[in-house]
């Protein structure tokens, strides 16, 4: 089967076992940020956004399945506009990374979230890109970027992360039986080598520097007690007469 795109990719039994760490890893992180608009930047094929409680949800970009059929470095979004973006695997395939990241922070509200997912370049995922990049076959023809340069670039921008997991730290075998071999690499993964994975996921908020926002007050019991508190006045007795002076 070729896998000179990523829907001929994801369909063999790597890409498949990728995939469904992808959308289980999606689905967890979107289901706890709220809004009223999301996005999906590229592989449409794949719904990274069924979990997510926003109710309006599209998908964006030039593939096939695509909502909005637009180019990627300007989006044709008012900005700050949109409370989630996801990002999966597409800076590493874009011409321009830093003009989509841009248009990611124009478009986003201030506290704005973007979820994204990349390859490792420093993982054996990578040295597997190293010897099949010019193969042309996805997702070795891939520029991965490193995870600490993409927290530059977000940095950059005025993004906070606020989360982010590794994962797929065995070697990326095409067959089943012998990543099942190797699954030993997956549970110490985290301990032993940290950075060593294949695959990030990074969460990251935008922040607006001198911008404080005003939430509402979720605590009506106390509002209104604060609303109907009386001004502070002189007690007096009920009982009390009033004094009267005599005249000689």
């Amino acid at each position: 089967m070729s896998t000179s795109t990523a829907a001929d990719w994801f369909a063999t039994p790597l890409g498949a076992d990728l995939l469904a760490r992808e959308q289980a890893y999606y689905d967890e992180t979107v289901s706890n940020i709220f809004g009223f608009n999301a996005l999906q930047l590229g592989l449409a094929q794949f719904d990274f956004l069924r979990a997510c409680r926003i109710p309006l949800r599209a998908s964006i970009g030039s593939g096939p399945g695509v909502r909005v059929l637009a180019d990627l470095n300007f989006l044709p979004v008012a900005s700050q506009s949109i409370d989630l973006l996801l990002l999966p695997h597409v800076l590493e395939f874009a011409t321009d990374p830093h003009q989509i990241l841009r248009e990611v922070e124009r478009v986003l509200m201030p506290e704005g979230h973007v979820v994204m997912s990349g390859f490792n370049p420093l993982s054996l995922w990578g040295v597997k890109r190293f010897f099949n990049r010019r193969s042309g076959a996805y997702p070795w023809n891939g520029r991965f970027i490193s995870l600490t340069r993409m927290k530059d670039w977000l940095s950059l921008l005025n993004f906070e992360m606020t989360g982010g997991r590794m994962c797929c730290y065995a070697p990326p075998f095409a067959s089943n039986r012998w990543r099942e071999r190797f699954a030993f690499m997956e549970k110490a993964g985290d301990r032993w080598w940290p950075l060593g994975g294949g695959v990030y996921f990074l969460v990251a908020k935008k922040r607006v520097p001198g911008m404080r926002l005003i939430l509402p007050s979720w605590n009506e019991r106390l509002a209104a007690r604060q609303r109907l508190a009386a001004a502070p006045q002189r007690a007096t007795t009920l009982n009390q007469q009033p004094k009267c002076e005599g005249h000689g």
